[in-house]
């Protein structure tokens, strides 16, 4: 790789006028980063740059890559092309995990002026000089180990909900994974310097707050603090409605935390696991750092303090030494497990990982009906969680219309809510009444709360 740092007598550093210059941002991926992107957009705008959408003409593009699979990285690819031809004339910049990992197969792309590695990617703006195209790609890498920086992001645009960053990196190493490479160690921010970022997205007007990183239970690393006490900072904004934790690595959730959660007004009963495999065989191949014995546990656990709890779980179907005994075993377990939803997806193979020296190779064809297998598994159960709250009444925070007689939201326990529109609701904490699951999956509710009005002024206090 070409390892480069910026001018900054003539980048960046020398605060140039954007003003009247147009930028736009496509993110695949993770929830961390449509988090990321959000904050680099609004350092764009700080220089004057006005944001577009992606299909508008821009004088600059920002796309913020994903290589966490093949389809991934193909995706990727086939964002920059678009942005190429649509903006033939626009400063093209490409950034994120695929852009870290993959950087001389982006540079193979005609039109790409920039490609920022995961160090650099707060910096963006030091690289823009006057916007115009680069007669070869720069390239701006770190190695993993010398990614130390810890960028500050969180979402910011729809009012409703924000996803705010926790941590960045990851120290696992699983054999099927290149997240460590992609963006280094695990690493935080204080508690103190999180809360305050917090406080800033509450004062927007922002209702729920999802947590979000890459390892988001392995906070505290790099400051000798813990998630826990971290959650307990949290729950102590008192204009903050709603906190969402995201993915969990399942021996990093421990009793306290969920306790906590059981006994916090602020923390939603949803939670979110990453499973991978329901074999300990391929747990073990995975170099997973539990068994299933203690995902099962967790699960337990979880449905004790929190009957009521949403439970999702991620899955990785026909991986390198998931034999058809193995699968057979492993969809037994998940099969039996009291969870709401699963994240199914392929095992695909990822350049650099140990993972490609386990047999036997699963066929793709096999990797597919797997999937399958465990998304229909998923919906199954995603419809049962569903049945056990019809005719029960739950909190919906209201975000967006659907047309213009309804609107949806989401219950503190993650179901997916439809109801009849009225003028206000939007940003919304309403008791709703769960009537019955409709074709396309949502859930019909009806509001039991009146007056309108003063359910309002409730919320807004």
């Amino acid at each position: 790789f070409l390892f480069l740092r910026p001018d900054y007598q003539t980048m960046g550093k020398t605060l140039m006028e954007y003003s009247g210059k147009k930028a736009s941002f496509y993110t695949l991926g993770c929830k961390l980063n449509f988090s990321e992107t959000s904050s680099i957009a609004r350092r764009f705008e700080e220089l004057g740059f006005e944001r577009v959408e992606f299909t508008e003409n821009a004088d600059t593009v920002v796309i913020n890559s994903c290589s966490v699979t093949a389809e991934g990285d193909k995706k990727t690819r086939n964002i920059i092309r678009q942005a190429v031809r649509k903006n033939p004339g626009a400063l093209i910049i490409v950034t994120g995990c695929y852009a870290q990992l993959q950087p001389e197969t982006i540079q193979k792309i005609d039109g790409v002026d920039l490609i920022i590695g995961s160090s650099e990617k707060q910096n963006i703006t030091d690289y823009l000089g006057n916007l115009s195209k680069k007669e070869q790609t720069e390239i701006h890498i770190h190695k993993p180990k010398e990614i130390r920086n810890y960028f500050h992001a969180y979402s910011y645009g729809d009012r409703t909900r924000s996803f705010l960053k926790v941590q960045d990196g990851c120290d696992y190493y699983c054999t099927y994974c290149t997240i460590p490479f992609a963006r280094g160690r695990s690493r935080n921010d204080s508690i103190a310097n999180t809360v305050a970022e917090a406080r800033e997205i509450v004062a927007k007007g922002t209702r729920e707050i999802i947590l979000t990183g890459v390892n988001i239970g392995d906070f505290g690393k790099s400051t000798g603090e813990e998630f826990i006490d971290l959650l307990r900072e949290l729950d102590k904004i008192e204009e903050l409605h709603r906190i969402r934790i995201s993915s969990v690595e399942p021996n990093l959730l421990t009793d306290e935390i969920i306790e906590f959660a059981a006994q916090s007004e602020r923390i939603m009963p949803h939670f979110h696991l990453p499973l991978q495999s329901g074999s300990n065989e391929v747990l073990a191949l995975m170099k997973r750092k539990y068994k299933r014995e203690v995902f099962e546990s967790r699960v337990a656990k979880i449905k004790k303090e929190l009957p009521h709890a949403f439970i999702g779980v991620d899955v990785i179907a026909g991986t390198n030494g998931e034999t058809d005994d193995f699968f057979r075993d492993s969809y037994r377990f998940i099969a039996d497990l009291e969870v709401s939803q699963l994240h199914a997806f392929p095992y695909s193979e990822r350049p650099g990982t140990k993972a490609l020296e386990i047999v036997p190779v699963v066929p793709v064809d096999e990797r597919k009906h797997r999937t399958q297998r465990l998304i229909t598994l998923s919906d199954r159960k995603t419809e049962y969680f569903y049945k056990q709250h019809i005719g029960t009444v739950r909190e919906v925070l209201f975000e967006e219309q659907k047309d213009k007689k309804s609107i949806l939201g989401f219950t503190d326990n993650y179901i997916r809510v439809e109801t009849n529109f009225q003028e206000g609701m939007e940003n919304q904490i309403i008791k709703v009444k769960l009537e019955n699951i409709l074709p396309d999956g949502h859930v019909l509710g009806s509001v039991i709360e009146a007056p309108f009005d003063k359910l309002r002024e409730r919320n807004a206090e």
